[in-house]
């Protein structure tokens, strides 16, 4: 056990990636998968898109069922509280203020107008969650697959 405990996180993660990746599987489907669950569980809808990514895990050859929950785990309700924080910030900041909303006042005939901002900066930040989780997910993902293929050299 490590003095550090996201030193140990980050081991186990890192092995439990390794056996994520392999032929069938290949590192670019393995951080699509991720791109794809990071994007879904990171748009406001309830819940429903841990039940489409089940579906597509099933459904889908290409769909990579642990790249799916990984991105479930991360996107988990701690986490998407700020993400709708800052998607609503990014929204007011790209769209301007709510008409009418004052400092203190929050009612529900400024739903609409709220939920487009909220709906705006987070089609924006998903997509950008899930451009960098790609990224790291293919990084990762093509170094395991690198080190764990066999060497048909000699």
């Amino acid at each position: 056990m490590s003095a550090i405990p996201f030193v140990d996180y980050f081991h186990q993660a890192r092995s439990k990636l390794g056996l994520a990746v392999s032929d069938d599987h290949r590192p670019h489907l393995v951080a699509l998968s991720f791109a794809v669950g990071i994007f879904c569980t990171t748009l406001p809808n309830l819940g429903i898109s841990i039940l489409v990514l089940l579906w597509a895990s099933r459904r889908f050859a290409w769909a990579h069922t642990l790249a799916f929950l990984s991105a479930i785990a991360i996107m988990n309700p701690l986490v998407k509280g700020a993400v709708y924080s800052a998607s609503f910030v990014l929204g007011v900041r790209l769209l301007g203020p709510v008409p009418g909303l004052a400092n203190a006042e929050i009612g529900l005939d400024l739903g609409v107008a709220a939920f487009g901002r909220l709906l705006v900066g987070n089609v924006i930040l998903a997509a950008g969650f899930a451009l960098l989780g790609y990224t790291v997910t293919y990084t990762l993902a093509r170094g395991l697959h690198k080190r764990n293929a066999p060497d048909l050299s000699e």
